[in-house]
């Protein structure tokens, strides 16, 4: 056998089913030689997206894979890397890379040197006696420690040299995981019920832990409310008696009341990392984290309680710990949380109601939004927002009710991403209804893979909010916005599904949304993609409480 079917064969062993990928790359034709499906993107960025979402609903414990090209196919493929990265997801890349003799050759694009910034790991196996030591070593990282891309370059000499089929030797990567210092779970235990109001910030730690149900112990035993980041949401149940909402770049009133409450904040499965994408927690107050990466620790705030683990296993010390300290059944509502929310809630449904049931035309996002919720179960749906307006939109009202039901992205927050991550999501759960919800401009990033997903019949549900502009966007270029009209758009993008193999419709009433999701579904459960183009207003109004 040759370099490619050695790695093959590996990727088989690791229990990979299928790769996305892009021509040329000899690793194609080897991987459905050895029982792995290719699926071929329109273009590299989405290739990498739909590894991305794989990797996130498999919670890490399946990977995804993309290989492509050397050089216009690495080079192509790097915004997707970027983003991943800024939202530690596990990835593996693989991409080839030039022959010995044409390495450091001007202006030959070598990966090992451009990807530096943007992975966890990467290295280039530089002979074929390397393959199966240098694979292990992207699996040990992919499993272990904070989640990130990980890239192996495979060079065209190394990959097609041959290999004696009895010196390959691989066994697959174990991954092991640790709890927290006993001493220091039980002083963390010992702050956070001390103090008056405490809250808990959720990250997608929880998700990739899958600490969901220890979480909601804890949560339950304390009587302490939760809300999540961006990456996190889904994590906690929205509809729970404690649950605040995600707290990202807009959110609930819940959590705001929240921030004005609390004096002790206790951050699990998050780097408590400061960014416009998520909620900017209140200062002063006493800060608490359980990580599994060391690195994150007092990195934006000062820490004074804190556990160093598995959040999984972390959270089920913290909840021995905390019958061990107040009894079996835990404690009361002791500082009436559940009314709060309740009382907060209700007048953040009210206040947003009007938006939420607008008959309006053109129709308003939050119409969609709406309706979307009475038509798609959030329990059997993966629903996933893309860059700008609709995510600051969909995040707070859309009800995720179970694990990894919600893909939550941001802080590279690169446009077109939703799409391919819907391909991924489905990829990984092909029993669930996925749902990508874009703006005009998100589309003219990535819509051709809509193609994509009709040819490899991978049927998602797509919603393009047209507006006709990219919203808030004349702001920063008001005179080129008033002379030449440049944050404007145009485009019919159901008739473009449509010819992509999709089925599309566009809606223009608020009457029409409701029958035309019903038609989109069908389609979906047919096999079909479809496409549903809303004519909506352009919307800036978004529940936001806090300054960004």
């Amino acid at each position: 056998m040759n370099g490619d079917q050695a790695i093959a064969k590996i990727l088989k062993a690791e229990g990979v089913e299928w790769i996305a990928c892009f021509p040329a790359q000899g690793l194609i034709d080897a991987c459905t030689q050895a029982g792995i499906r290719p699926v071929l993107v329109r273009q590299e960025r989405a290739g990498v997206n739909m590894a991305d979402a794989f990797s996130r609903i498999n919670n890490g414990n399946k990977i995804g894979v993309f290989t492509m090209q050397t050089g216009p196919g690495a080079e192509n493929a790097f915004g997707g890397v970027a983003q991943a990265y800024a939202d530690s997801v596990p990835i593996l890349l693989l991409p080839g890379g030039q022959p010995a003799g044409r390495q450091d050759v001007h202006p030959n694009f070598e990966s090992t040197k451009n990807y530096g910034g943007v992975t966890k790991f990467m290295a280039s196996i530089n002979i074929p006696g390397r393959i199966s030591e240098l694979m292990g070593m992207a699996f040990s990282q992919l499993k272990h420690g904070r989640p990130g891309p990980v890239l192996l370059e495979l060079p065209r000499d190394v990959t097609g040299a041959e290999i004696a089929e009895d010196s390959l030797s691989y066994t697959p990567v174990k991954a092991f995981k640790s709890g927290g210092d006993p001493d220091d779970v039980r002083d963390l235990v010992k702050a956070v019920l001390a103090a008056d109001y405490p809250i808990i910030n959720a990250g997608q730690g929880i998700l990739y832990a899958e600490a969901t149900d220890e979480l909601v112990e804890f949560a339950e035993l304390t009587n302490i409310p939760v809300f999540t980041t961006l990456a996190g949401k889904s994590g906690f149940p929205e509809d729970h008696a404690l649950a605040l909402g995600t707290g990202a770049g807009s959110g609930p009133l819940m959590v705001h009341r929240a921030f004005q409450k609390t004096d002790f904040i206790l951050g699990i499965g998050t780097s408590l990392t400061i960014s416009g994408f998520n909620a900017p927690l209140p200062t002063g107050k006493i800060m608490a984290q359980v990580t599994n990466c060391a690195e994150d620790v007092n990195k934006d705030y000062r820490i004074e309680h804190g556990a160093v683990g598995d959040a999984k296993l972390v959270l089920r010390q913290m909840i021995e710990e905390v019958k061990s300290q107040v009894g079996e059944h835990g404690r009361g509502d002791v500082h009436g949380v559940a009314v709060d929310v309740v009382k907060d809630k209700a007048e953040w449904d009210a206040e947003w109601s009007p938006r939420l049931n607008s008959d309006e035309v053109p129709i308003s996002p939050y119409r969609v939004l709406t309706e979307l919720t009475k038509a798609i179960n959030p329990r059997d749906a993966i629903v996933t927002h893309d860059s700008g307006y609709p995510r600051e939109q969909f995040v707070p009202f859309w009800p995720a009710l179970n694990p990894r039901s919600y893909i939550g992205w941001g802080k590279s927050t690169q446009l077109g991403y939703g799409l391919g991550l819907a391909l991924g999501a489905k990829l990984a759960a092909p029993e669930k209804t996925v749902v990508n919800v874009m703006g005009d401009a998100a589309f003219g990033m990535s819509g051709l893979d809509i193609e994509t997903a009709a040819r490899s019949e991978i049927p998602i549900l797509t919603v393009v909010l047209n507006n006709g502009v990219m919203t808030h966007y004349g702001a920063s270029m008001p005179a080129a916005t008033e002379r030449w009209g440049s944050n404007r758009l145009g485009g019919e993008y159901a008739k473009v599904a449509e010819a992509l193999g999709a089925y599309g419709e566009r809606v223009e009433s608020p009457d029409q949304i409701g029958p035309a999701i019903g038609r989109a579904l069908e389609a979906h459960k047919s096999g079909q993609p479809a496409l549903l183009e809303m004519m909506t207003k352009e919307e800036e109004t978004i529940s936001r409480y806090w300054e960004r």
